[in-house]
């Protein structure tokens, strides 16, 4: 009787230990707005494992050696507002930024595409969208909301938090309205370069980042995927054969104050190592629209985006790119290599 009350009482222990670290892990990942509550994948974020292999020869293939620093600068969120468009597409004519990528679900979306057919070498992807995270500014999906009810909230729109859309999304919904963006664009004469994921919401569940995956695949897309997300991957779920790995990902955060905003990019590119990197802006203009649409929030405001056009635009960032050796390259680029049909 004395030997069961002990292995009770160890089993109660060893319990009571196992969900400590579950909770604890899951409001680890919330607080630095990772959430993942699928346990075996978020032990291998911690743990950082991230040991697959790049895609074979891909510096090389794009015409470098494979010491070159390769580097894509992207500019996110294309279609959110009319400032954001304005200084993305300056941007890009100016060669500011190599890359971008549009919302469809925004309301400017139709200014992109009327851009792009005028300008169709512009690198211009897909930031695919499922959630809608200003208060006071919203939208809800291409596909109807009868075939994607999951990825609706009660009032009608996407969910506003990723952890929510994360909990509630079905896959085969995000299926449907993944692929209704992608076409939905090309009807717009919008020809993607590339998918990427709006918030990194796709990013976090397994279940849903096999579906972006088979998304890029079946519409013969290079799918964005940073080393970050390499823990994904293991025997049941091996990395697939035309995947590009984005070695190092950057982008500014809410850690970083305003005033160290140019230290932040000048370091990112004196530290640039071999390989394919992305730069990850986020521009607009610090004006009335942009302040009510981000409710006048610091992160992603208007503020910010602003910062973000005028270090990028200045003359002493474009020297540190030459000073520094740095090779900008484009998903375009990588299209043609990953898909040369």
């Amino acid at each position: 009787m004395g030997m069961n009350k002990i292995i009770l009482k160890i089993f109660i222990l060893f319990s009571f230990i196992f969900l400590f670290l579950i909770s604890g892990t899951r409001i680890y990942l919330n607080s630095i707005d990772v959430p993942i509550y699928d346990f075996k994948l978020a032990y291998n974020f911690i743990l950082n494992r991230n040991e697959i292999s790049q895609y074979e020869n891909l510096n090389q293939l794009l015409g470098f050696s494979e010491n070159d620093k390769l580097l894509i600068i992207h500019a996110d969120d294309l279609g959110l507002s009319r400032s954001v468009n304005e200084l993305s597409l300056k941007a890009l004519d100016s060669n500011y930024v190599n890359s971008a990528s549009i919302m469809m679900p925004t309301p400017e979306v139709k200014e992109v595409a009327k851009y792009f057919i005028k300008n169709p070498t512009l690198d211009i992807g897909l930031h695919l969208t499922v959630t809608a995270e200003w208060e006071n500014y919203k939208w809800d999906g291409i596909s109807s909301k009868d075939s994607i009810p999951s990825m609706i909230d009660e009032y009608g729109n996407f969910h506003e938090k990723k952890k929510n859309f994360i909990k509630n999304a079905k896959p085969e919904e995000v299926r449907i309205e993944l692929q209704s963006q992608i076409d939905y664009a090309k009807s717009l004469g919008i020809i993607p370069s590339h998918i990427d994921s709006h918030e990194g919401a796709l990013f976090f569940s397994p279940e849903i980042f096999k579906v972006y995956l088979e998304i890029a695949e079946k519409n013969n897309l290079p799918a964005f995927v940073p080393r970050e997300l390499s823990p994904h991957f293991d025997k049941n779920f091996p990395k697939p054969k035309n995947l590009v790995i984005v070695e190092k990902l950057y982008m500014a955060n809410k850690g970083i104050e305003f005033k160290n905003w140019e230290n932040y990019y000048h370091s990112v590119i004196k530290e640039l190592k071999p390989g394919l990197n992305e730069i990850i802006v986020h521009l607009g203009t610090d004006d009335e629209e942009l302040k009510d649409i981000t409710s006048n929030r610091v992160a992603f405001g208007s503020k910010w985006r602003n910062l973000d056009y005028e270090i990028i635009s200045s003359s002493k960032f474009r020297s540190l790119l030459k000073e520094n050796n740095i090779k900008l390259v484009n998903w375009t680029q990588i299209k043609k290599i990953i898909y040369p049909n």
